[in-house]
């Protein structure tokens, strides 16, 4: 098996992807297990070709269920790790998974719209924010781009992950 070394002497591009109504499709009380995960299908081709592009691809997801009681972080690892499997079952990966348990009131630094799990990306995979991406279904995914520096996208009905990978490779 042949390992992949990151360049660190040169900044990487990367894509930051929210999870749920992304990767997944959301649920108004939360997906809290994997018997609730429901992986979108049309992801594997967007995800494929940002990784054949060369994009280091990060899952930046609140997930304040867990400070909530509604599920544990063993739930929330097992569910990125069933999206991580279906993905390399289909020869593409995620480089990346993080999250925050927290709950709003809790002001934490890495809740979305704040920035910490982005910088410990950046930090961690020697990420250029200028050149580099944030696509989230929601109005605090687009905040958390303009705060950390990277262009957004924002999907809905009409505009899915297909499109915003077609954006971005244009």
């Amino acid at each position: 098996m042949e390992l992949q070394f990151l360049n660190m002497n040169k900044l990487n591009k990367a894509v930051f992807l929210d999870r749920d109504g992304v990767l997944n499709y959301d649920r108004d009380d939360y997906v809290k297990s994997v018997k609730e995960l429901k992986i979108n299908p049309n992801i594997l081709s967007p995800i494929k070709r940002l990784k054949e592009n060369g994009y280091i691809l990060v899952v930046i997801t609140n997930q304040s269920a867990i400070n909530k009681g509604l599920t544990t972080h063993e739930n929330v690892k097992n569910i990125h790790t069933t999206i991580q499997n279906f993905l390399k079952e289909n020869r593409t990966y995620i480089d990346e998974f993080f999250y925050c348990p927290h709950r709003t009131d809790e002001d934490c630094n890495c809740r979305k719209p704040k920035t910490g799990l982005l910088q410990k990306a950046i930090s961690q995979f020697n990420i250029d924010i200028q050149s580099s991406w944030l696509i989230g279904d929601r109005d605090t995914d687009i905040q958390t781009a303009n705060f950390i520096g990277c262009k957004a996208m924002k999907l809905d009905s009409e505009f899915d992950l297909n499109d915003a990978v077609d954006l971005i490779l244009k």
